[in-house]
């Protein structure tokens, strides 16, 4: 994936270079470089942050005193 934020980049950066004026390259970069790059990493590492968060709430879950253990007194 992250390649793919690699090459865009690149060629966000080839395109921002070829503007004629330097509001519209640092404009053409935001746009059509950071913007949809930023929406695309969000949206595809998604699921990573929710199996996260599945993981931090197991975790949890397994530190709970469930008394399930009866103690020396049994």
């Amino acid at each position: 994936m992250y390649i793919v934020a690699i090459a865009w980049l690149y060629v966000a950066v080839l395109a921002a270079a070829s503007d004629t004026t330097l509001i519209g390259g640092i404009l053409t970069f935001v746009f059509y470089g950071v913007a949809p790059l930023s929406l695309f990493l969000w949206l595809f590492g998604t699921p990573a942050r929710r199996r996260r968060s599945a993981q931090r709430a197991l975790s949890e879950r397994v530190g709970e005193d469930d008394r399930g253990d009866s103690g020396g007194n049994q």
